[in-house]
């Protein structure tokens, strides 16, 4: 039978075994040859360090809350992980019309040796269009959603907390969307090097000084018109609001996993009537320019970006691991990340049955 990962409880990766079927009315089954492992939030479930594990998500008041007496608080250990992969069909359901066994595919699924999909869930991958290209679909996703909740107008200057995949991906729609000047903020030299290449004006890195002061400097004094916090981070988030001009905006985008930061709020976020504005093209939440944008919409035109070369991003792809050594890949990210962006594991494709 085939393998998934999951993590068993914080931080101890485990491969549990998992029945597969074959297809019916319009499911494909698709075989990974390749996936990508999400540095921040897969390493927050990774860690344990998110609401779900002690909370309940309650969907119709739509807030964490404690359990009730009246009833159980969900295990969330075991977990599977996993956002974005692809490969091969092998099988398709009598009622697929899109797609046949051999054609390469994409799409959201887990890191799985096989995954049952809905043909609509399910982008082809076209022959000259590397697989390894398509993982960042996810992250682009994500970036993009960032960039129209910035509303970045040409000529605005621009300063981006956090250059992970979302980040260096954010650099390069900031620069296709207009901005005149990009500031990229990162404490690991090997990733502002790779922000630089993809067309970041400026680079600061955290740990030499007061990056805000610096950057209000930078622009004259009055600080930049949009700042974005895509690393995690409350410090990074502190810094964030401080760096923008008066009722300048801010949009968070990354997943804060450490909840023992405290934020200041007296001050600049007080004094200059900062804009404060979360990112999120899923759960449910609408895109700020609905009914004409949609999650589906972002999806098809990053991929048409990823495509057409306008997104580059092999510059980051930091390591390639076997699926067999999926526990390694999470210590790597976990305990030692560097300039390691984007950590891909690669399947055995000749010893699975499918």
């Amino acid at each position: 039978m085939p393998y998934e990962i999951i993590v068993a409880s914080p931080s101890r990766i485990e491969f549990r075994e998992y029945v597969e079927r074959d297809p019916v009315a319009n499911e494909v089954l698709v075989q990974t040859y390749v996936s990508g492992i999400k540095s921040g939030t897969e390493l927050n479930l990774y860690r344990g360090a998110n609401p779900f594990v002690n909370e309940v998500w309650d969907k119709y008041l739509r807030l964490f809350r404690p359990s009730r007496e009246d009833e159980e608080l969900p295990a969330f250990f075991p977990h599977t992980l996993g956002s974005w992969a692809s490969g091969v069909v092998r099988k398709v359901g009598p009622g697929v019309r899109k797609f046949k066994p051999g054609d390469l595919v994409h799409g959201g699924w887990k890191h799985r040796q096989t995954a049952l999909m809905v043909e609509d869930k399910l982008y082809p991958i076209r022959d000259e269009t590397v697989l390894e290209t398509m993982l960042f679909t996810d992250p682009s996703c994500f970036a993009l959603a960032a960039i129209h909740d910035a509303s970045i107008k040409v000529g605005d200057m621009v300063a981006i907390f956090g250059m992970g995949a979302i980040g260096l991906i954010a650099v390069q729609l900031a620069k296709l969307n207009g901005a005149s000047k990009v500031i990229a903020i990162d404490p690991i030299l090997g990733r502002l090097e790779v922000a630089k290449e993809l067309g970041a004006d400026h680079l600061f890195d955290p740990r030499e000084g007061d990056v805000s002061i610096a950057i209000k400097e930078l622009s004259g004094g009055n600080g930049v018109d949009v700042s974005l916090e895509i690393a995690g981070s409350y410090d990074a988030l502190q810094q964030a609001i401080r760096c923008v001009h008066r009722e300048g905006l801010v949009v968070t985008a990354g997943y804060y996993g450490d909840s023992t930061f405290h934020l200041d709020l007296a001050r600049e976020w007080h004094h200059n009537r900062v804009t404060l504005r979360s990112s999120m093209p899923v759960w449910g939440c609408s895109h700020r320019h609905q009914p004409m944008w949609n999650l589906a919409r972002i999806e098809k035109t990053v991929i048409q970006l990823l495509e057409e070369g306008k997104i580059r991003v092999d510059p980051l792809i930091g390591a390639r691991l076997p699926f067999e050594r999926a526990a390694e890949a999470y210590t790597m990210i976990d305990k030692s990340p560097d300039e390691k962006v984007k950590i891909i594991l690669t399947y055995d494709t000749e010893n699975i049955e499918v």
